[in-house]
């Protein structure tokens, strides 16, 4: 196997970043030519690795990208999610180098998707031709690799639901989270689940002099402002009535577990170039960023942003805004509960609108499966030590989508870092996680088959 991972290496990497090339954003219409693109040379890649199926599902909007190898119907299978679109590039002024040009600067690979998902979900398609090279797969695999995870997966469920039997496994295997280090692995054994809405603020009938109408009429952005900073206190305690009801406390072990893992708070703030953090009073800054709900404006805007002046009062003010739920908040409740709040706290003086956009539940691990003890000792053969059970900060909606459709539960072995950069300008992806990634997953698939005898 590592004679043959080491003679191929350059190849996978030639074709990964050609898969980098394609611009699959999946968000822009624009760029549907480009996202099947990118479908029809993940399916290749499959059958060139050794995939008895591989072929593409349509949908309402992007291609699924199927494959599956059965070598033994009695053997156990493993089902790899991935996803091949990825998220817009802009701004694309912050770039040091084009977004869908990759290059290769301080041993990573610069560019959109390296690390989000597309040099994560390919590891495994490397692994999977290596494993059947050289003669080793041990157990039947799968592959589900969608294009519609950055805009919410709005048609995989339908897929899911109709493709029970062809998605028949195990267990589910994704890397689209990181660890903790290149040299402190990590399994994350839960995903916070997500909310995400756009509201909408409306003043006068149309956009005033802000002369004329300065100070008589309600500004739209003022009482957006207003709105969106009242929706936390001075302690960062979300203020929306019956938010916390669900959530589930962490016992004083599970939060000294999650504060045992190799954390520098002085190299987070010079990471993110600030002087010190906030959050959720009591809680420290992996937590707040972990086992905690959150909400967040992502972004805003009204009124005039053009170069130069207009000194406008505008007629209508929006947002868009993120809540990471922990286990036990239902995504569903949480964006009524926002949305009736929301609309609650508005002056008389605006009209409010809130369209629920896209949501899932969190999710957890259990620790004591086959699938994670597999994981478990796969990242101990191949690193060396250990790795650190974690708690993921963001969001895979599908995860609890699969165990409620298909019964299965799901394996996080991502590979990436927290400073790769995704869904910002300068996505990077460390060559050392890039083979390290496909040198450990075959080690998941002996491990996975022994234990599940």
């Amino acid at each position: 196997m590592q004679d043959y991972l080491q003679a191929h290496k350059g190849r996978f990497l030639d074709e990964l970043l050609e898969l980098l090339r394609i611009p699959s954003v999946s968000a822009d219409s624009n760029y549907k030519g480009d996202v099947r693109k990118a479908a029809e040379y993940v399916r290749e890649s499959l059958a060139k690795a050794g995939a008895d199926v591989a072929e593409l599902h349509e949908t309402n909007g992007h291609p699924i990208v199927f494959g599956e190898k059965i070598i033994d119907p009695a053997l156990p299978t493993v089902l790899v999610y991935g996803h091949y679109d990825v998220q817009p590039a802009d701004p694309l002024e912050l770039w040091t180098s084009p977004p869908f040009e990759p290059v290769i600067k301080d041993e990573k690979i610069y560019a959109r998707g390296s690390a989000d998902d597309k040099g994560q979900f390919f590891m495994h398609v490397k692994a999977f031709e290596a494993m059947m090279a050289t003669g080793s797969l041990p157990c039947n695999v799968k592959f589900m690799i969608e294009g519609e995870e950055e805009v919410g997966s709005n048609n995989l469920g339908t897929f899911v639901a109709s493709n029970r039997e062809k998605l028949k496994a195990d267990v589910i295997l994704i890397s689209d989270t990181a660890m903790i280090a290149n040299d402190v692995p990590s399994i994350d054994t839960g995903l916070r689940g997500l909310s995400y809405v756009e509201v909408e603020v409306t003043g006068p009938n149309r956009d005033l002099h802000s002369g004329v109408y300065g100070g008589a009429v309600a500004n739209p952005i003022n009482t957006l402002a207003k709105m969106i900073a009242s929706l936390h206190d001075e302690k960062g305690h979300i203020t929306i009535p019956h938010f916390y009801d669900d959530v589930v406390e962490l016992t004083a072990d599970e939060r000294a577990l999650l504060e045992s893992a190799p954390f520098s708070l002085d190299e987070y703030k010079t990471d993110l170039d600030i002087d010190d953090v906030q959050g959720e009073e009591g809680y420290s800054t992996r937590e707040r960023a972990s086992i905690r709900p959150t909400l967040d404006c992502n972004g805003i805007w009204g009124g005039y942003t053009g170069e130069g002046a207009k000194t406008v009062l505008p007629s209508k003010a929006f947002a868009k805004i993120s809540m990471r739920l922990v286990p036990n908040q239902d995504w569903n409740k949480i964006t009524d509960l926002f949305a009736e709040h929301f609309r609650r706290i508005a002056p008389k003086s605006v009209k409010v609108k809130v369209t629920p956009h896209h949501g899932g539940q969190p999710y957890l691990t259990p620790l004591e499966s086959a699938a994670y003890r597999a994981a478990e000792a796969a990242l101990a053969e191949s690193f060396g030590k250990k790795p650190v059970p974690t708690r993921g900060g963001g969001s895979i909606p599908i995860v609890a989508l699969f165990e409620k459709e298909l019964g299965l539960k799901t394996v996080l072995m991502g590979f990436g870092l927290d400073s790769d950069a995704i869904h910002s300008p300068n996505e990077h992806y460390g060559l050392f996680n890039f083979y390290k990634g496909i040198e450990t997953i075959p080690l998941f698939f002996k491990h996975f088959a022994e234990l599940s005898r």
